[in-house]
């Protein structure tokens, strides 16, 4: 309402001014541009709706009017906020005490105050420090009374940490002691028989799969959120991405049975390796976009252990690796995992004595049912307790 009332005080002085007190639009303000009519707007000068003056300064802002506010607790122990002063181009403050005395501006000086516009428009969430107002010296708080939050992140003692750990190194000293096998019957018949080459790949991508949870329980820092980056998707993707390639692999062989007796091509294992780092390469090129993209940095969150009690506010310190990203960077595994099973469909009439296909088939209906799952519980959690410590 007060910017009518500017405007018409505006037309008025400009009226009054141009036509010389013609009656109604004289044709010096037929055509009259912004620019003009502005300079009348800042001009103006009278008391508003709520009784007090409307004016700009030369900047063509309103002056600031705001009611002060203090959190206190009353005699009946339950916190309230009591206007304490105001501000209208100067501090006009009166701390109103918890029992109801006044005092100006003493020694039980509040160390926040609340603002709110003497119009009755709130300001929500907006806080001064009195450090910032012209009080005298004596009234000013000490920096130490402003205590910090504690800022927290997952710890290798915690339960969430330690079952982690412990099934990643069970899972570690297994498939090094499967490794170590490997390579001490390297050229027997049954490791030959088994897809020697693409069955180092699957190991080297089961490895990785546990030696990722070590980066993700670290404290975050750059090198720390990088590893998470890099790694997060690279085991599953070594996996998939070799399995995926057996699974083509067999597929291709007894269709290309079916109507002739020439064998199909690329199945010699350089083939094979050449086929599953092409398909681990799109992993890494998406991974060193996302670097380009937005390089990797921690960030204190502090808005999941949001509390209405100030001494039980936290920060938890994280890499900056959202829901989405995360998604994003298993989604491509993902893919590769449900083109693998539709390939297990396809092989799972072989005959028994060709041994790859159906663990291949069992192995990829489990993972689809873990990540349906998975997927759901993760992102249904993403408020609760158990969530909020985890480094994501």
């Amino acid at each position: 309402m007060d910017a009518v009332y500017a405007m018409a005080h505006a037309l008025h002085h400009m009226h009054r001014e141009l036509c010389s007190g013609f009656p109604g639009l004289c044709p010096r303000m037929a055509n009259i541009d912004g620019k003009e009519l502005l300079a009348h707007v800042r001009a103006v000068a009278f008391n508003g709706s709520a009784g007090t003056p409307v004016m700009f300064n030369e900047n063509g802002d309103a002056p600031g009017r705001y009611d002060i506010f203090q959190y206190q607790i009353n005699n009946r122990s339950t916190a309230e906020y009591k206007v304490i002063g105001h501000w209208t181009n100067q501090l006009h403050l009166t701390p109103a005490l918890p029992d109801g005395r006044e005092e100006e501006g003493g020694e039980g000086c509040p160390m926040l105050l609340a603002l709110r516009a003497l119009r009755g428009i709130p300001l929500p969430g907006q806080r001064v420090h009195l450090r910032d107002l012209p009080l005298r010296e004596k009234t000013r708080p000490e920096p130490n009374q402003l205590p910090a939050i504690p800022i927290i992140k997952l710890e290798w003692s915690s339960p969430w940490a330690l079952f982690p750990v412990f099934i990643s190194i069970l899972g570690i000293i297994a498939t090094t002691f499967a490794i170590v096998t490997f390579v001490r019957y390297n050229d027997t018949p049954i490791v030959r028989a088994s897809g020697r080459e693409m069955s180092y790949v699957l190991l080297t991508g089961i490895f990785l799969c546990y030696i990722i949870t070590f980066p993700m329980i670290a404290a975050p820092d750059v090198v720390v959120c990088s590893f998470r980056r890099i790694f997060l998707g690279l085991g599953m993707c070594f996996s998939n991405a070799a399995l995926l390639t057996k699974t083509n692999r067999i597929h291709r062989i007894f269709e290309q049975g079916k109507t002739a007796v020439t064998a199909p091509r690329f199945i010699s294992p350089a083939s094979q390796l050449v086929i599953t780092f092409s398909l681990i390469s799109v992993q890494l090129l998406g991974v060193l976009v996302w670097f380009s993209a937005d390089p990797p940095h921690t960030f204190v969150d502090y808005g999941e252990q949001r509390t209405q009690d100030p001494s039980n506010a936290r920060g938890v310190l994280k890499c900056d690796i959202s829901d989405l990203s995360l998604i994003c960077s298993l989604g491509y595994s993902i893919l590769l995992m449900v083109t693998c099973t539709v390939y297990a469909i396809k092989t799972r009439g072989v005959p028994e004595t060709f041994n790859e296909a159906k663990p291949i088939g069992f192995t990829m209906y489990t993972t689809c049912i873990i990540w349906l799952a998975f997927i759901p519980i993760f992102f249904g959690t993403a408020q609760s307790a158990e969530r909020v410590s985890l480094p994501l």
